[in-house]
């Protein structure tokens, strides 16, 4: 009985010790994985504030060229007014899809089901 019993305790500690080390390789994997899912966030954060600021800055100048062109109506560069109303409103509506296009990024920020 006692050989026996000198002969399971080290089988079980050999037992112990691969599954410790299952548990390990199953961290690091998790791990890991979780540190490309950081990386591909920064990425798309990156992206979205990349295309906002250009969204912005496009919009504004649409918008205040519209303003421009309002102001001019009714005076010596009425024709001018007009042109420059419709080319900012159109400039401002490009600038403000870019806007809204840089949300798409965010939503891949999101892990996908698998």
């Amino acid at each position: 009985m006692k050989k026996l019993l000198f002969l399971l305790i080290p089988l079980s500690g050999i037992f112990i010790n691969v599954s410790a080390q299952g548990n390990l390789d199953s961290l690091k994997a998790e791990i890991l994985s979780i540190r490309a899912d950081v990386e591909n966030i920064n990425l798309n954060l990156e992206r979205s504030k990349n295309k906002f600021q250009k969204g912005i800055f496009v919009a504004t100048l649409g918008y205040t060229v519209t303003i421009a062109g309002g102001l001019m109506l009714g005076r010596d560069n009425d024709e001018l007014g007009q042109v420059l109303l419709v080319t900012g409103g159109v400039t401002g509506g490009i600038g403000t899809y870019m806007l809204v296009d840089a949300f798409k990024y965010l939503g891949r920020t999101r892990r996908s089901k698998k």
